[in-house]
């Protein structure tokens, strides 16, 4: 009697780990349209945080957000500013500029 109570128990987890696995690959190919939105969303924000990373802004600032979203606020106003089209050109440069040294 225990043996079987075992064996229905090691089954039933195999089923479970089997019903995740599939559940988890279905996911991972969910073409529904907020899905697919989300992803690229996700994928978009996982860039910019690499560009972040990219430019030493997180070790510079010890990871520390408050600065560095006061920093992009910062950017935002200057960009904002009439002196936002210079900002630009300037950023724009320096950072093909960066991309063109790598």
């Amino acid at each position: 009697m225990l043996r079987r109570l075992i064996a229905t128990r090691t089954a039933l987890r195999r089923s479970w780990a089997a019903r995740n696995r599939h559940l988890a690959a279905r996911a991972r190919h969910d073409m529904r349209t907020w899905q697919v939105e989300r992803r690229q969303r996700t994928q978009h924000l996982i860039e910019l945080g690499g560009l972040v990373v990219k430019a030493g802004i997180v070790d510079l600032t010890g990871d520390d957000r408050a600065m560095i979203y006061g920093a992009a606020l910062w950017m935002a106003d200057k960009l904002r500013s009439d002196q936002g089209e210079q900002a630009r050109a300037l950023w724009a440069a320096k950072g093909r500029q960066a991309f063109g040294n790598e």
